[in-house]
C-alpha cells in the first residue's frame, strides 16, 4: 500500500477541516513509517492512540459545523465518524492488550476508509458549508 497523499479529491473547501485531514493523512503515513524493531509495538500504540484522539476531535469540529449550518447529511456522517472511532478504539485497545493485531491490514482499510470518506461524504458537506459563508 502506498503512502496517503493530498490531492484535488482531499479538498473539501473549508480551510479548518481541509487542514485537519492533512494532520490525519500524515498522522496515518506515520503508521505505515514505524520501523520494525522491538520498540515497533510502542510506536504503533503511541502514533494510533494520536490518531484516536485527532480524529475524535476532528469529528467533533466537523459535526459542529454541520450542526450549526444545518446540514441535512449530519445524522449518517455522525454514524460513519462513530464506526470509524469504535475500529480506531478497538485497534488501540488491542495494542495495550499485546493482542495480536495485523497493522498492515487494519492500515490498508484505514487507508481506503479515509479516501472514501473524504473524497465521497466529506464532499458532500463542502458546498453546504461554503454557501451558508464558511471557507
Amino acid at each position: 500500500m502506498t503512502l496517503l497523499t493530498w490531492n484535488n479529491a482531499c479538498t473539501v473547501g473549508v480551510k479548518a477541516m481541509d487542514d485537519q485531514h492533512a494532520i490525519m493523512m500524515d498522522t496515518m503515513n506515520e503508521l505505515r513509517s514505524v520501523p520494525i524493531g522491538s520498540s515497533k509495538r510502542v510506536q504503533e500504540d503511541e502514533r494510533l492512540t494520536r490518531l484516536l484522539e485527532f480524529t475524535r476531535m476532528h469529528f467533533l469540529n466537523e459535526e459542529k459545523l454541520m450542526e450549526q449550518y444545518g446540514f441535512p447529511g449530519l445524522a449518517q456522517h455522525r454514524a460513519e465518524h462513530q464506526r470509524l472511532l469504535a475500529q480506531l478504539h478497538e485497534s488501540v485497545t488491542r495494542l495495550q492488550h499485546r493482542e495480536e493485531m495485523h497493522m498492515d491490514d487494519f492500515l490498508c482499510s484505514l487507508h481506503h476508509w479515509f479516501i472514501d470518506h473524504v473524497a465521497g461524504q466529506d464532499q458532500q458537506y463542502g458546498p453546504w458549508l461554503n454557501k451558508h459563508g464558511v471557507n
